[in-house]
């Protein structure tokens, strides 16, 4: 039998819940291997060392002389040019009183120290390779314009944590390091399943009660842009035994199943009905909207219930689902939060964490878009962020500083 939790839980609490259902699904036999370009959005699966320095020697980090700067007194001195140091070659020693063209990159010689940027020297310009020159150039303190080895990051040092959502900045790193292919964890695969007998496909026709289907799209769209491998099947009837049935024929093929609707006390909640003799929670969560929620597994596949209003199934991803795959397998990128000031006042109901949609603003204000029902699609498709007000705050004025989540 199904259980059903009368108090409503945190958000917290719930969202600890839904770590335990999916965290078993972390496991050694599901890492993969796969060649850098091809994990990208991916999370790392392992720690991974830094098998050599970066940069792996010392280099200029401007075209300019490399000099040894003792030759070099307060009021500069001309010093004898030698040949030039290429970017990629293994340049000689440098002699005493000497200077030897440098490019950005290249290898300091042996003996050099310090590198003289070419717009301070006389004349500010290199001379024709094997032409006997001269370069009078200004004092320079040892280190200046060189770049040391290991100065970004030391060989065996943790170059990327496990966990660490891989964008082009850590897979240039890796690449950098010499690393062809990074262990991931693999793409989740989503049944995703949206109920009720009022829904109807978009371009289908519309009768007397019925409402055209978002929660798929919503759904659908928002998954995939995390990084997940979606499956729906269609619209699920209020039918129990239709729901049980597909639920049986598609689940053993899935990691985890997401539904939409019918996690409610009505007399009609479909998903609670063909979840009867699985060990699946409904429960209240204290939150707007969203509140309604399942938890369990069915036939020992995770499932999740949401709600079915629009704007609650999608908080409930972005509250709920989203940001554990973030924690437990490293991708999606968490969402970025920051703090802004409201741009007018707001009232919340007691007792429960309230999510506003709103529009951040480049003057570090959010302004609200539309009211905190969860049928506002539109206010949704304006939006650009999500409004935290948390439990035990019913109201705020005008400029309070508030939690978002940009989208």
């Amino acid at each position: 039998m199904h259980r059903t939790e009368t108090r409503h839980v945190t958000v917290e609490a719930h969202r600890d819940k839904v770590r335990g259902l999916l965290a078993p699904l972390r496991t050694a036999d599901r890492i993969e291997r796969l060649p850098l370009l091809a994990a990208l959005g991916r999370g790392l699966a392992a720690d991974i060392l830094a098998p050599l320095d970066l940069p792996p020697f010392a280099n200029s980090q401007m075209d300019g002389f490399a000099i040894r700067s003792a030759d070099v007194p307060d009021g500069g001195t001309e010093l004898s040019v030698v040949a030039p140091v290429p970017a990629g070659a293994a340049p000689l020693d440098l002699a005493p009183g000497t200077a030897a063209p440098i490019m950005t990159g290249a290898m300091m010689p042996a003996g050099a120290d310090a590198v003289v940027p070419i717009e301070q020297a006389v004349p500010d310009s290199f001379p024709v390779p094997g032409a006997p020159a001269t370069v009078r150039l200004p004092a320079a303190a040892a280190g200046d314009f060189v770049r040391n080895a290991g100065s970004d990051i030391r060989a065996g040092e943790l170059a990327l944590a496990a966990g660490t959502f891989l964008g082009p900045g850590q897979l240039g790193l890796l690449a950098a390091l010499g690393f062809t292919e990074v262990p991931v964890h693999p793409v989740l695969r989503i049944l995703l399943v949206t109920t009720g007998d009022e829904v109807v496909e978009p371009g289908g026709q519309l009768g007397a009660g019925k409402i055209y289907d978002s929660n798929g799209t919503l759904l659908e769209s928002s998954m995939r842009q995390a990084g997940l491998q979606v499956t729906r099947t269609g619209i699920s009837t209020d039918r129990p035994e239709e729901l049980a049935g597909l639920l049986r024929r598609h689940a053993p093929a899935v990691d985890l199943v997401v539904t939409t609707g019918g996690v409610s006390k009505g007399a009609y909640e479909v998903v609670r009905q063909a979840m009867d003799g699985h060990d699946v929670e409904f429960t209240g969560v204290a939150m707007q909207p969203g509140g309604p929620q399942g938890i369990g597994s069915f036939d020992g596949v995770p499932v999740l219930g949401f709600p079915g209003n629009p704007v609650s199934c999608l908080v409930s991803f972005e509250m709920f689902l989203r940001p554990v795959l973030s924690e437990l397998f490293g991708s999606p990128a968490p969402r970025p939060v920051v703090r802004a000031r409201l741009a007018e006042p707001l009232a919340s109901p007691q007792g429960k964490h309230q999510v506003r949609r709103g529009t951040l603003t480049p003057d570090g204000t959010v302004r609200l878009e539309g009211g905190a029902g969860s049928h506002l699609v539109s206010a949704l498709a304006h939006s650009n962020a999500l409004i935290h007000v948390p439990e035990g705050t019913e109201a705020l004025a005008a400029g309070a500083e508030v939690e978002v989540w940009i989208l």
